[in-house]
Parts: C-alpha cells; structure tokens; sequence
C-alpha cells in the first residue's frame, strides 16, 4: 500500500479529533451519570451503579462514522450507517449527538454540557435508553443487539434506491452467523443500473465475548479466498497507530467509492451487463482501541476483556476510578468542547448538513419516503361462485394475479419475496410482470432470470426476510410467501421487527412504515406429501405472543376471501400481517360482496349453511381456516342429514384476533358481540388450521369459554393421504359430527346407531387409504348440497 498521504494535515487533525470526541462519548455513556466534562476529579456519585454497553468494537465504529462523513462531504453521498457488530449503540448515539441530530430529535438532549450529562446518564439507564442501536437512536434501521441481519438489511434497503450507498459495519462475531454468511451473496440479486450500493466493511477486532472469531484467526490468503469467492474485491486496513490508520483508511475508502461509482457509471451509461466484482473493506483493528491497556495486571486492550465493560469497580474502587478517569481525560476532552461543552469548530465542520447527515438521513426513517401503492381493485379478480361450498380454485393462484397487477402499478416501490417457493406457492402469474430477479450466470433453460427481475428468491428464509425488513424500513412495500412449517428459521427475526414496530409506534418522531405482509401456504394440512417435518402450523402461536398493536393474523377459507384479507394488508402501516391459505385446489364459498363483509366482520355466522333459522341454536360449529372449514362444512351436513331438526349455528372466522376480547387486542369482540355469535351456554365445536390451545387462550375471557372443544393440529402426522391428516388429528367431519352428538344433550339418546356409523367410517377410511392409496372417493369429490 502506498504512503502517499490522503488526508492534509488539517483533514487527518480533524477527523482524529471527531474520533476522539466520539470516543469520550461512547465512554462517558457507560460509565458516567454526572461530572460530563470532568470539570472536577472523578466521584463515586459520578458514576452509575449499574455499568452496562459495550465498549470493544465502540472505537472502531467511531472510526469508520468518522471517515465516512468526510466522505460524504467530499462527494455529497446519500448514506445510511447499519451497525452489525452487537451492542454499538455508544458509538450511534454519540455520532448523532455531535452531528447535531440527537438535540434536534430530542430537544432535552441539548447540544451542550448539560445535554450531554443527560445522553450519559440515559444510557442503559432506567427510564432510559438501551445499549444497543435501538428504534430510539436516529439514523438506525438495524437494532443490532442480535447478530446476523446486517448486510441483508443494507442490500434490502439498497434495492430500488440508485442514488443510496449504505455502509454496512459486520462484527467478525456477526460474521459467524449464518444469516450473514448467506447474506454475502446478496450481491448477485443487485442490478447496478438501478438498485444503490452496499458498502461491506468487515471490522476484525479478533474476539467475541469471551472467545477468539474464526475469521480474525485464518490466514490471509484464506480469508482473501473466502471473500473474493463471495464476490467482493477485499481492501485491507490493519494496525493500530492512529495517524497511518487513518490515512490507509482513507485512501482505501476513496478507492472503494471510486469503484462503486464506477460500476454504477458502466452499468447506466455504457450498459454494461457482466457482474462486477464489488469492494469490500475488512478493517482490522485492537479489541477496545484506546481503552485501557491492562487493569489489575491483567491485559484489557485487544483481548476478549475489552469487549463489554472493561472494568466494572469503579465506583467503589478508588483504583479503578483513578483508571477510568485517566481513560476520559486521555481523549482531552478540553480541546474537543467549549466552555459550554458545545463541540469545537473543528469538530462541528466534520459532519455533512441536513439530511446528509447519516442519523438524519430519510432513508433511515422510511415513513418519511414511504408513498402509498397504486393498487388494483381486487375486486376484479373475483371467483364467481355458483352454489357455496363448490368448485376447485387454487385460491392462491388468484392472489398471484391480484399480485402481478400490484407489481405493474409498482415498479420501483413493491417486490415480492420467496425463498425458492413463488412457483410452488402458485404466485407464478407475477412473473407475467417481472423476472426473478438475478445477476449471476444464465445459461438456456433458466426460467425468468433477469437483472431487472423484481422477485426475489434465495434458498434462505433469513436473507429473505433481512431484505424485506430493509426494504420495508427504508419506506417501501413488500410481500413475503413461504411454506408454513420453515417460516420459522426466521422467528428470531420476527421478533426483532416486531418489537421495532411496536417500539416506534411510541415514538412520535417515527413515521409509520408499510407492514410485513406473509402469506404462509402449503400448509400443515396439504403436506401429506411431505410429511411430519413439513406439518407446523406454530408461527401462529409465536406471533400473537407479541403486543397486540402490530399482530394480525389471518385465515381467510377461500379465494375472495384471500384478496380482500391481501388488499387490506398491502394497504396497512406498522404491523405484522399473518395470512395462512393453502395453494391446493378447494372449494370456494363467498361471492365477492359476501367476501368482503365477512372480511371486515372478521367473524360472522354462515346463514347458508347454518340450521338455527334465528332460533336458539343446539350447538355451535366454528372454524378458522380453510381445510377445517371444508370439515366443518361436511360435518354439518353428516348432522343435518341424521338430525333435521338440530340447530346448528356455523359460525367462521377469517379475523383470529378477532376471538380475543377487546380489552386484550383492538380487534378483540366485546362481550355483547361474543355472546351474539357464540352464544353465553351452548356447546361450541371449534375446528382451528394451528394447535388447538391457542383458541383457548384467545377466548378465556369470554363467558362461554367453559363449553369451547377445539380441533386442531396436535403434531399427528406422516406421509398419508390429505383426509387422513385431519383423521389423525380428529379434526376430520366424522370426529367432528361426533363431538356434536356427545355434547349436546338431546342426542345421547337418539343417537348410538349414527355414532356407530360415523365410527364406521373412520375405520373404511383407514382401510380403504391403505388398499387404493387415495381418500374415499365420497371424500375427495365432497361439496356443499345444503344437508340434502
């Protein structure tokens, strides 16, 4: 690598010194609750009783905001900041606090001494904010306090953003993970003409909590292998003396920029179409750099000691204190602010203005750039229903229509996601609008590849996932299919963007973003091809574990049900939207107008199907989903047939929060609406798509919790036939008409020669798949005749 100097005297004087502030301020937000500026020898009332953060990969993060804001002035980059490494929350809230933007965002927060006692004393402070790089911090998009989701979140909020470089910062613990180890071949989805840029920047430190990390550890040439075979041209800056870090650091970033400006330059002005090879930089640097070498005889500084808190006695011990206080003072703190402890001219001049900002930028708060969809009319792609309960549709299938027209209205603002499935979960007719999207090789054969391709498909739920989380979190719209049994790879994942949403919606200054819109298909019911290990319906359960205010499920029974449930959800801001329909053929049941009541009811009682006539009924049959609504279906009319004059009240639910009261969740029924479908006494035999105990959960609060007997999946499962799924979990119409004549009183004495029978054919059943190797055909040819 050259000597040359890049930075002037005065440029590598200012950056060392924007350094060094933020690297007091990383350190005063751990330790310090008072006494900002040490204007005074250190006390033990200075200092927090309860020491919390993570100081080790602080400094290097500080370095590299550092320079990257000079970059950004240099040439007026739009750049976003993702912090991967863990708990770098010190290095974040200090950076915007000396870009101006914390004061700005929280005008408590001043930009002076008495701000800045109080952004010490709030961090990892009760009543304050946490150590990681939360919602609460400006400039984020990436909470970063669980490891893996950095590059896909950068690549996710790079897609459709030509002009946007997103710097993404990965801990070599991160880089561990295997989100991240999938994420590296993001580069092969991006097309240079109009999607922006991600930045890698590898940051070496060389340890984890307690242990060495794998990639600070092999060799060079390994390391240099493994990086270009990612497709990345690898840039290397490593040492530990200030000034020829900083100078290497520069040089390195410029070629870098100059590269990615390259690229982009060949690819919109000369067409270029081969995949470039983009840089990365891998930044190696000291655990803890410029902390203390050693405490207590013991090495701190570039070892595993210096990753979290490196001494924890200070306020109690006086040699301790003496270390932390010679720690502060050894950034000069005197130089780097006045009297009034505003930050001096030379560091006030090191960050862009405006929305150039990194903690400020747009990007990094999406509802800001967020527009709404240009949506079709779903009703447009309405299935005409003849007779309810008839016909074969793949209801999934419509939706992929409804969804190619929300594509063409939305080029450049909605993708849709799938880890290998798009096809599979019958969404192919969106491929009439676009390609998959693809910049690796092609050969003859390939089905609907392309650069420009908006379909965005990899063999990995978490890559999936992390690029919709920073699609949708930089302000667009997005649409995720995946087999119901393996979304749960992404659970972890969830649960971050969850709790970010439900975080944000209590800060004011946090625009609402699109929401996260699943469709879960090929689900627990219709994997009997499959088997046992694709047979979960459990997201579910994880999902409403979550506050009610971003949680909504859905389990609309056909396909006029399903888009009016899809509308509504690509229409929604600031939740997460659950939708569970399968892709097999199935019978539909709602016209249109039908559909679309029902759907906003979220529960209603089926007249058509139901034999109450208004009257009270003997029992009540709910359901919710769309293989225990077919059951549920047929099981009525086993009743209707044997029973004419029971009153059976078919009650379907298509809203599942809606089985909550309203006091747990802003759809939940009031006790009055309860009552009126469910009734306050009757016997209610509820057929459910996930784990029975769920339904119970919702309803306990309801008066006729008591009389609730619920089917559903209770992991009974194989390689069988679709009915015979439903037998081994007896949620199948004969168990069900069972469960009917056991609990309502009137028949246990009228109907033993029925239950017989019922049992009958439960056992030709079980027979008969084993001889023919298919459903009865009385079975697989069901539908609806209204009881006759």
């Amino acid at each position: 690598m050259s000597q040359q100097p890049v930075l002037s005297p005065a440029q590598l004087s200012n950056i060392h010194a924007w350094w060094r502030a933020a690297n007091y301020l990383s350190v005063g937000q751990i330790y310090l609750m008072d006494n900002p500026l040490l204007r005074e020898p250190l006390q033990p009332e200075h200092i927090k009783p309860r020491l919390l953060g993570h100081w080790g990969t602080t400094p290097g993060l500080n370095f590299i905001y550092a320079h990257l804001n000079r970059a950004i002035m240099a040439r007026d980059l739009d750049m976003i900041y993702i912090m991967g490494p863990g708990h770098g929350g010190p290095a974040a809230v200090g950076s915007a606090w000396l870009e101006g933007t914390y004061s700005e965002t929280y005008p408590d927060i001043s930009w002076d001494g008495a701000g800045m006692r109080r952004l010490f004393h709030q961090f990892s402070f009760p009543g304050g904010i946490p150590s990681h790089v939360a919602p609460e911090t400006p400039g984020s998009i990436h909470e970063g306090g669980e490891l893996g989701y950095a590059l896909s979140h950068a690549y996710g909020a790079a897609f459709d953003n030509p002009d946007l470089t997103v710097a993404a910062i990965i801990g070599d613990g991160e880089a561990e993970t295997g989100p991240l180890a999938a994420s590296w071949h993001s580069n092969k989805f991006v097309d240079p003409r109009r999607d922006g840029a991600v930045l890698p920047i590898l940051h070496l430190n060389g340890y984890k909590i307690a242990n060495p990390t794998v990639l600070a550890r092999i060799s060079h040439a390994e390391l240099d292998g493994l990086l270009r075979g990612y497709g990345h041209t690898p840039y290397y800056v490593e040492g530990s003396d200030p000034e020829q870090m900083h100078q290497d650091f520069a040089r390195v970033l410029d070629t870098c920029l100059d590269e990615i400006r390259d690229i982009q330059s060949r690819a919109r002005t000369e067409g270029e179409t081969e995949r470039p090879l983009w840089p990365m930089i891998v930044l190696r640097s000291p655990k803890g750099w410029t902390g203390p070498a050693d405490v207590d005889g013991v090495k701190v500084e570039g070892t595993w000691r210096a990753h979290q808190v490196p001494f924890s006695g200070a306020r109690e011990n006086a040699g301790h204190r003496e270390i932390l206080e010679k720690w502060l003072r050894s950034y000069r703190p005197e130089e780097l602010f006045d009297d009034d402890g505003v930050p001096v001219p030379a560091i006030r001049g090191l960050h862009p203005a405006g929305s150039r900002r990194m903690s400020a930028n747009p990007h990094a708060n999406g509802g800001i750039l967020l527009r709404d969809l240009q949506m079709p009319d779903f009703q447009d792609y309405a299935v005409s229903i003849g007779s309810p309960g008839t016909g074969a549709v793949e209801s999934t299938r419509v939706l992929g229509t409804f969804l190619r027209d929300v594509m063409t209205g939305n080029m450049k603002s909605f993708r849709v996601f799938a880890p290998d499935e798009n096809n599979s979960n019958r969404l192919d007719n969106v491929l009439e609008a676009t390609d998959r999207a693809w910049n690796a090789n092609v050969i003859p054969g390939d089905d609907h590849l392309a650069r420009d391709g908006r379909v965005m498909e990899i063999l990995s739920e978490h890559t999936c996932q992390g690029w919709l989380e920073g699609y949708l979190l930089s302000g667009r719209h997005g649409f995720f299919s995946c087999y119901e049994a393996f979304i749960h790879v992404v659970d972890s994942m969830f649960n971050q963007h969850a709790k970010w949403l439900s975080t944000t919606n209590d800060i004011p200054w946090r625009r609402p973003v699109a929401s996260l819109n699943y469709l879960l298909t090929s689900h627990v019911w219709r994997q009997d091809h499959n088997g046992f290990s694709h047979q979960d319906p459990g997201f579910i359960d994880h999902a409403v574990n979550k506050k009610a205010d971003v949680i909504r499920v859905y389990l609309p029974p056909d396909a006029n049900t399903l888009l009016s449930v899809a509308d509504h959800c690509l229409r929604s801001r600031q939740y997460v939207n659950i939708i569970v329909a399968g892709k097999q053929p199935q019978l539909q049941y709602l016209d249109m107008e039908s559909a679309i009541q029902h759907c906003i009811k979220g529960v209603g009682i089926w007249e058509w199907a139901s034999s109450d006539a208004g009257q009270e009924p003997d029992v009540v049959m709910g359901c919710a989903g769309d293989v225990p609504t077919m059951e549920t279906l047929a099981a009525v009319e086993i009743l209707q047939h044997h029973f004419p004059d029971l009153r059976i009240r078919v009650v379907n639910v298509v809203d599942l929060m809606r089985l909550q009261d309203q006091g747990s969740h802003p759809h939940g029924l009031s006790s009055v609406e309860f009552d009126a479908v469910f009734t306050q006494d009757k016997p209610v035999i509820f057929a459910y798509h996930g784990y029975p105990w769920l339904i119970h959960r919702l309803t306990y609060r309801h008066t006729n919790h008591n009389n609730f007997h619920v089917r559903g999946y209770k992991e009974e499962g194989t390689t069988t036939t679709p009915f015979d799924m439903c037998v081994m979990n007896q949620i199948d119409r004969f168990n069900l008409a069972i469960d009917v004549i056991d609990r309502v009183p009137r028949l246990r004495d009228v109907s033993s020669h029925v239950r017989e029978e019922l049992k009958d054919k439960l056992i030709q059943h079980h027979q008969y798949i084993r001889r023919a190797g298919e459903d009865l055909p009385e079975v697989r040819n069901w539908q609806w005749t209204g009881g006759s």
